[in-house]
C-alpha cells in the first residue's frame, strides 16, 4: 500500500509528462479514457492561449488611451467572426485526418490535411484582402466614433490583413488534433503567445531598437506572432514530425477532397 501511494504521484506526472510532449501515441489501442485525457490536457492548455493575443494587446493598449483601447476591442469583434470560419475548417480538418489516421491510411490524411491548408489560405487571402480595404469601415459599422476610427484604422488593417495566419493558425491545428498530436498545436500557441507578448511592448513603445508605433505596434506584434507559429506549424508538416507528412504533392488542387472538407466544415462554421 505504501508503495502505491508513493509510486502514484509518480506515475501521475509521468502522464503529465507524456501528455506534454506528445509523439507517436496511437490511440487506436489501448485504454479509450487514457487517450482522450492525453489529447485532453495539451488541448485544454491550447485552447487557454487562443484569446491571449487579444488580451495581451488590450493589457499594453490600455495605457494609450480610451480610443486605442476601443480600436483593439472592435477590431476582436470582427475577429471573431474569422474564427468562426477558422474553427469549421479545423473542425472538418480534424473529422477527415482523424477517420485516416484511424484507417491507417496516412497518405489519405496528409492529402485531407493539404487541401485542408489550401481552402484555408484561399480564404484566409480573400477575407484578409476584404479586410485591408474595408477596416475603417467596419470600425465605423460597429458605431467607432471617427477620433477610434483615426487611431485603430491601421491596426485594424494589419491584424484584418494577417487573417491567413489566423486561418492557419486554427486549421493546422485541428489537424494536429486530427492525428493524436495535440501538444505539437498546443506548443505552436505557446510559441506564437510567448513572442507576441515579448514584441507588444517593444513595438507599441519603441523599447531599445524598436520603433514606437503606438496601437499599430500591437498589431504588427501579434500578426508577426500568429505568422512564426504557421511557419512553426508548416516545419512540422513537411518534416515529417507527426503521422501527418506533407510534400507540395499534397497541397496540388483536389475538388473532390476539398468539397467534402467544405461540406463538413460549413455547418460548423454557421
Amino acid at each position: 500500500m505504501q508503495v502505491t501511494e508513493k509510486s502514484s504521484p509518480v506515475r501521475r506526472r509521468s502522464f503529465l509528462r507524456e501528455a506534454l510532449a506528445g509523439g507517436d501515441q496511437d490511440f487506436t489501442v489501448g485504454s479509450l479514457s487514457r487517450g482522450i485525457a492525453l489529447l485532453a490536457i495539451p488541448t485544454m492548455l491550447e485552447m487557454a492561449m487562443e484569446s491571449t493575443f487579444g488580451v495581451v494587446d488590450a493589457f499594453w493598449v490600455a495605457r494609450l488611451g480610451a480610443d486605442s483601447l476601443a480600436a483593439v476591442g472592435l477590431t476582436e469583434g470582427v475577429v471573431v467572426l474569422i474564427f468562426s470560419i477558422a474553427l469549421g475548417l479545423s473542425m472538418a480538418a480534424t473529422a477527415t485526418v482523424a477517420r485516416r489516421i484511424g484507417e491507417k491510411d496516412p497518405e489519405g490524411a496528409s492529402t485531407a490535411a493539404g487541401q485542408a491548408i489550401v481552402c484555408g489560405a484561399a480564404v484566409g487571402i480573400a477575407t484578409g484582402m476584404a479586410g485591408v480595404f474595408l477596416a475603417a469601415r467596419l470600425l465605423g459599422f460597429m458605431g467607432a466614433p471617427a477620433s477610434v476610427i483615426h487611431t485603430g484604422s491601421r491596426y485594424a488593417t494589419i491584424v484584418l490583413g494577417g487573417n491567413v495566419a489566423i486561418v492557419l493558425l486554427f486549421l493546422i491545428n485541428g489537424v494536429f488534433r486530427g492525428s493524436g498530436d495535440a501538444a505539437a498545436a498546443m506548443r505552436t500557441l505557446w510559441l506564437a503567445n510567448l513572442i507576441n507578448i515579448a514584441l507588444d511592448p517593444c513595438f507599441i513603445y519603441g523599447f531599445a531598437f524598436f520603433p514606437r508605433m503606438g496601437v499599430t505596434g500591437a498589431a504588427v506584434a501579434t500578426t508577426i506572432g500568429r505568422s512564426v507559429g504557421v511557419a512553426y506549424q508548416l516545419s512540422i508538416l513537411f518534416r515529417g514530425k507527426t503521422r501527418v507528412h506533407l510534400e507540395l504533392r499534397h497541397l496540388r488542387p483536389d475538388w473532390r477532397v476539398m468539397g467534402r472538407l467544405l461540406r463538413v466544415g460549413s455547418t460548423a462554421m454557421l
